[in-house]
């Protein structure tokens, strides 16, 4: 089973930063078409730099804050959640990773997510309903997903990735803004410029959907990184196989769902994924998670 889960990790980490380095491709080849055809050459380059340089800051040391603060979540009592409590210590002292404060989310939906900057600075949220319905190894499962999210640093790449689908973003709004309040230089969109411009043109309207279709794709992977480096925590795969099918078959919607905090969560709160499969192959490019179907597969066959 070991020699599986760590060809399932190394496989999803390559795949990871593969995914990464086209992102970073994407996002400078953009700037520089832009800042050609505008006729600021590299200083655009500078700029976008600079504006994903200070979203990045702001994101790394709140983004841990606004999430829990978004999914409402709150501090668990011991007392209240000691089962919750002792599963997080118990497997966090099992990976060697710091104890992270534990919130719950009052919320019959089955769920749960890791946020933080670092291992830390982390935190474990769970819902009531998650708590209700799993047993003890399968919320080892889940939890241990969850630890192997901070372990792996997820938080931190999948912030790193949200801060360039915003500087593509805005990179593509100021081209537009730049083409709309200049239109009178049209004498200088000529030869080289011209081609540029067309160029950019193409790249304002696709790249923030290529940007945004990449961001899920990391998620994806990241996912599945999660999924086997959990089973390798806890050496049991079925538990949290077993989990994610109760979570993925559960009816009830998480209340505080949203999109923008969708991929923090084990599997999609906004249950699109119900049945365990998506419906088609564009269902499933635009999707934060991989189909719970193809996870639980993976899971049982370690």
């Amino acid at each position: 089973m070991a020699t599986t889960i760590y060809n399932q990790i190394s496989a999803n980490k390559l795949k990871t930063w593969i995914i990464i380095l086209l992102f970073i491709v994407l996002f400078v080849a953009f700037a520089l078409v832009a800042g050609y055809a505008l006729d600021y050459g590299l200083s655009l380059v500078g700029i976008a730099l600079i504006i994903s340089g200070i979203m990045t800051f702001i994101s790394y040391y709140n983004s841990d804050k606004i999430v829990l603060s978004m999914a409402h979540a709150k501090l668990a009592d011991k007392a209240a959640f000691r089962t919750l409590y002792t599963t997080v210590e118990n497997l966090s002292i099992g990976s060697g990773l710091p104890i992270p404060k534990v919130y719950v989310i009052e919320d019959p939906s089955p769920n749960a997510f890791a946020t933080g900057r670092d291992p830390k600075h982390a935190a474990v949220a769970a819902t009531t309903g998650l708590l209700a319905k799993l047993n003890k190894q399968e919320l080892e499962g889940v939890i241990a997903h969850e630890l192997s999210h901070i372990g792996n640093y997820d938080i931190r790449v999948m912030g790193v990735v949200a801060i360039l689908v915003g500087s593509i973003a805005i990179l593509a709004d100021i081209f537009i803004r730049s083409l709309w309040f200049s239109g009178g230089r049209s004498d200088r969109r000529s030869g080289g410029n011209a081609i540029f411009l067309i160029i950019g043109l193409v790249f304002a309207i696709l790249a923030p959907i290529a940007a945004t279709i990449i961001q899920l794709a990391i998620s994806r992977k990241r996912e599945f990184l999660a999924d086997a480096s959990g089973a390798l925590l806890t050496r049991y795969p079925e538990g949290l196989a077993s989990a994610l099918s109760k979570i993925a078959s559960d009816p009830h919607k998480l209340k505080h769902a949203n999109k923008a905090t969708a991929h923090f969560y084990i599997e999609n709160p906004d249950k699109a994924d119900v049945k365990g499969t998506h419906g088609n192959w564009l269902t499933n490019l635009f999707s934060t998670h991989p189909p719970v179907a193809d996870r639980i597969k993976i899971l049982r066959a370690m």
